[in-house]
């Protein structure tokens, strides 16, 4: 038993596991709701209804009627799953007794934060999806639009990279031992009981939803909380799955999060067929390309992408703040340009949607997305051996050197 608590919580999991779980966790959901596991449409709506409260009048905004801005946060499935993540991977955290406030070693850190967060919101908006809707759940989706992103991700978060490595961006060295005071290990005892008892009100509050006749509330806060769990205890970064790839060359994150997207397309088209129900397909367009650029772009100066950023904000690392800040500032933002600003007629209004299955029916979808992420393994694993005989080369010119 200790060996398998010992597992469990103070042992991250393995993400080619974690992954394959979640890719067959978002096709489930998406046979449950036909919806899918997604973050930022929420911060979105979160944005609107911040606004209202500040007696803004956004009823003629068209981008929250697109996204169906109704009710709050608390009376909407997405609200549910937002929360439920933040929940799951905090009850992690509490569980592991890791929690502890960290804090950035240079004020600057905040700055950029909050500009990588504003960035990385507007541009996921913008293409209408993040490393969720538009990455991991939208391929199994088969919807066109989830590749233009990830190229045009991958794009901006290699500029993203090389802008981190200038000493700009770096600042002047610090010269102390740590950004903070290390936590007294008494004072941590305590994280555990606190855990539980979230979990039971958190579980208790599951039920209510269920015994109430609020099905899809219910179903939102269970796999949010499931999905939080997941990130957690994984350390799902979509960021550091680009990042480390152009950085130190390590790939693992990356051939995991495709391994799970393979998993969930197989697991989704089943579900289509099966169930008849219609795949979640975005506009693909200019806007696309430019917005996933952006997101690339801005989760790398941030540190973080959607999921990294709420995992490691429960884990106490303040940095985050901003940047959660900052994703739904520059949501709303957008939600603001689509219209007044011109963005849709500009950017989104001559594309279209083009989902796999409705133009080449589901076996050649599936075969198509599978042949796909092949070729996208297949890269990733050239990058690496790429990056590392290069590193070789170096290594050897410099003993020549000497």
């Amino acid at each position: 038993m200790k060996t398998l608590m010992q597992t469990i919580f103070q042992r991250y999991w393995n993400p080619y596991v974690v992954l394959l779980i979640a890719g067959a966790l978002s096709a489930l959901y998406f046979g449950l709701t036909s919806t899918v596991w997604a973050v930022t449409g929420e911060f979105t709506r979160l944005g609107g209804d911040i606004l209202k409260l500040f007696g803004v009048d956004i009823s003629g905004w068209q981008y929250f009627d697109m996204v169906h801005l109704k009710g709050t946060t608390w009376n909407r499935p997405d609200g549910w799953m937002v929360w439920g993540m933040f929940i799951g991977a905090l009850l992690m955290v509490l569980f592991s007794n890791s929690f502890k406030i960290r804090l950035p070693q240079q004020k600057r850190r905040y700055v950029q934060g909050l500009v990588g967060g504003i960035i990385a919101g507007f541009g996921a908006r913008l293409a209408l999806g993040c490393n969720l809707a538009a990455f991991f759940t939208g391929v199994p989706q088969f919807s066109i639009h989830s590749w233009i992103f990830i190229v045009a991700t991958g794009i901006g978060t290699f500029f993203g990279a090389k802008l981190t490595k200038t000493r700009w961006w770096k600042g002047r060295p610090s010269l102390t031992r740590g950004a903070s005071k290390p936590s007294k290990v008494n004072s941590r005892v305590i994280q555990p009981y606190i855990g539980s008892v979230i979990a039971i009100v958190y579980l208790g509050l599951i039920i209510y939803f269920f015994a109430t006749g609020q099905k899809f509330l219910g179903l939102g806060a269970l796999f949010g909380l499931a999905f939080g769990i997941l990130i957690e205890r994984g350390q799902i970064c979509f960021t550091s799955a680009f990042r480390d790839l152009f950085l130190v060359g390590r790939s693992v994150m990356a051939k995991a999060i495709i391994a799970g997207m393979a998993f969930s397309s197989v697991l989704t088209i089943i579900v289509i067929s099966i169930y008849d129900v219609t795949p979640i397909t975005q506009i693909a367009a200019l806007s696309t390309f430019v917005g996933g650029a952006l997101f690339g772009l801005g989760i790398v100066m941030a540190s973080g992408c959607e999921t990294g950023m709420m995992y490691r904000l429960m884990e106490g690392q303040v940095l985050f703040l901003p940047v959660f800040v900052g994703n739904i500032i520059g949501a709303t933002f957008l939600a603001y340009a689509w219209d007044h600003l011109g963005i849709y007629n500009v950017l989104v209004k001559s594309g279209a949607k083009i989902n796999l299955v409705e133009s080449i029916g589901p076996v050649g979808a599936i075969l198509l997305t599978l042949t796909m992420l092949g070729v996208l393994y297949t890269l990733t694993v050239y990058s690496e051996k790429r990056y590392h005989r290069k590193l070789i080369m170096k290594r050897g010119m410099k003993e020549h050197a000497n």
